[in-house]
């Protein structure tokens, strides 16, 4: 097609549908996963305690909500397609700031920070375009299981690359946010199909959130985003942090996510477990055992690799919570809203970056690391009280028909 006939929008691939958004998220996930468990680990090294990291990854996630919340606005002048595309350029300077390492650390995980949540929204926004609701369900769990394979080795190679030379796994992360951004464009997604610039100024999204609090379904699945993304914040970043004070191998933590995201194959069976039930069901079933989980791992915590076991068996629950907990968020949302409402639920891992190292700030003052385990497990419980009060067949078979 000649350049003189291209709109502002590029032509797409047909129907794009759930394997096509896997794919983007599956080579996401292998860029994210390759760094999860080296970040901690290399901002600990060049911090040199915990406390400091809280703090660095407390100040972290306040410039990430901040700038998550105005992506729809940046959308509204730079298309779609361009703004997912700096999010992967974000990945690129994380990666170069970690490479030189030592204080620039706080440089990448920032830059990696804003790379996540830019490529999320955007991301989401395509969902919202071109998956039916009756298919969200299926969306997050092929989601899942596409990156299952990422995260079942992402986190335990990342720290035996660093382990071999210190720079190997972020430039394994670079070469994966390229071919990340070739994927993307060979794809030819556009802008998706409201486009904003056809319609007028996008709306600062700052005036949704007046719309997203008048709407109780809306609150309850952000908050369960935002404790289910701090239940994975304790065990990503905290776990790796207990086990070398407990004397445990630096690669306890990377290997411990690899052999919990094994169970990451298993999303296809827990969404047929919950379509044969409901998502409160499995929301509070979720949440029910990871508390338990993370209380008992608290109070094993003189046993480390006990304690470390028990966290693992946490994670099924967290799981359980990634396939179920976004869909009460995700089924309410109007379609004149996606990208302003994807912006503002993607806010929860923003939020969660900034509850948990506050959480971890608090209780570090008062008492030991594995008191935080406790903590969390009291937000869990929170939560599991909050999804009684979800409709009992929200997401039952015939009720999505119905939608």
């Amino acid at each position: 097609m000649p350049s003189s006939t291209l709109p502002d929008q590029v032509p797409h691939t047909p129907n794009p549908g759930v394997r096509s958004f896997a794919v983007l998220s599956g080579l996401d996930a292998g860029i994210r996963s390759m760094l999860v468990s080296v970040f901690p680990l290399e901002m600990y090294r060049a911090f040199g305690d915990a406390g400091t990291v809280s703090a660095i990854y407390f100040s972290i996630g306040c410039c990430s909500l901040l700038f998550g919340l105005m992506v729809p606005w940046i959308t509204s002048h730079l298309p779609r397609r361009w703004t997912y595309t700096l999010g992967i350029g974000f990945y690129l300077l994380g990666q170069m700031a970690a490479i030189v390492g030592g204080p620039f650390m706080g440089l990448a995980v920032g830059f990696n920070a804003l790379g996540t949540v830019t490529v999320y929204i955007c991301l989401n926004a395509y969902v919202l375009d071109y998956i039916r609701k009756t298919d969200l369900g299926r969306n997050e769990s092929t989601r899942m299981f596409y990156g299952a394979l990422a995260w079942s080795v992402g986190p335990v190679l990342g720290v035996v690359l660093v382990n071999i030379w210190r720079p190997l796994p972020f430039m394994v992360a670079t070469v994966l946010a390229i071919t990340l951004m070739t994927t993307f464009w060979v794809m030819r997604l556009g802008n998706g199909k409201v486009i904003t610039k056809a319609r007028g100024p996008t709306v600062n999204p700052l005036v949704y959130l007046p719309r997203f609090f008048a709407q109780p379904r809306l609150i309850a699945g952000w908050v369960f985003a935002v404790i289910r993304s701090s239940g994975w914040w304790v065990f990503v970043v905290y776990l790796p942090i207990y086990a070398i004070e407990a004397g445990l191998d630096n690669r306890i933590g990377g290997a411990s996510l690899s052999a919990t995201s094994v169970m990451l194959f298993g999303a296809p069976l827990m969404l047929r477990w919950m379509q044969a039930h409901s998502v409160r069901r499995a929301i509070r079933t979720g949440f029910m055992g990871a508390g338990l989980a993370f209380c008992l791992a608290s109070a094993l915590s003189g046993f480390p690799v006990v304690a470390v076991a028990v966290l693992m068996g946490a994670t099924l629950f967290l799981l359980l919570l990634d396939v179920s907990g976004g869909l009460p968020f995700l089924m309410a949302v109007k379609p004149s809203e996606r990208t302003e409402m994807a912006a503002v639920y993607s806010s929860f891992r923003d939020v969660s970056g900034i509850f948990t190292p506050g959480l971890a700030w608090a209780v570090l003052l008062i008492a030991p690391l594995p008191m935080l385990f406790a903590a969390m497990g009291a937000a869990l419980f929170g939560c599991w009280a909050l999804a009684g009060r979800l409709h009992p067949r929200l997401g039952a078979a015939h009720r999505l028909r119905a939608q």
